[in-house]
């Protein structure tokens, strides 16, 4: 099995904001995918479903952005699931709107959800794919992160999503995800 993460906040406040840009993107993979998440356990939403005679389950964290590892962690152990089956995919003030980075480690780089996953996995060698939202102009990190994406993004930020979907169909179909980041990097 593999699990497909995307971080977020819960509740329709947050519903369409930048920070989460991974619950959008998951979202979009299970919709493709006829994946319905509409089940609860462990502090998270999932669902799933058979993805080219794999069966993917993907997740939502309940626990809000900054206590993600709290979801993901226990639902890896129930589960069973290697570090390799896992794919963690987030927001990144760092990369522009429509841009996607791959990457099988690193540090958090500042995101509270990937720190929390850090600190609950015990390592920073797990998946993720980053999908930007662009760095704020002249207004707070935090404002920014909780506004809604512009009308000029919204064309690039479908791309992202596209991309996004297509590098989860390839890594779920086998291909080894440090390939997946030579090809989408």
């Amino acid at each position: 099995m593999k699990m497909i993460v995307g971080l977020g906040n819960i509740g329709n406040e947050y519903a369409g904001t930048r920070h989460n840009t991974g619950f959008m993107a998951v979202e979009k993979f299970a919709a493709e995918h006829d994946i319905e998440i509409n089940k609860q356990k462990m502090d998270a939403m999932f669902g799933t479903g058979m993805v080219d005679g794999e069966k993917v389950m993907v997740v939502e964290p309940t626990t809000y952005m900054n206590e993600s590892g709290r979801a993901v962690h226990p639902l890896m152990q129930f589960y069973k699931l290697d570090l390799d089956d896992v794919v963690i995919v987030y927001d990144d003030m760092d990369l522009h709107v429509g841009r996607i980075r791959l990457r099988n480690h690193g540090s958090a780089g500042g995101h509270n959800g990937i720190k929390s996953l850090i600190a609950h996995l015990g390592t920073d060698q797990f998946n993720r794919i980053k999908i930007g939202t662009d760095h704020p102009k002249r207004q707070s990190v935090v404002d920014y992160v909780l506004g809604k994406f512009t009308l000029e993004q919204q064309g690039p930020l479908s791309e992202a999503f596209d991309k996004t979907v297509k590098a989860l169909d390839e890594w779920v179909a086998g291909t080894d995800f440090a390939k997946l980041e030579n090809q989408f990097n």
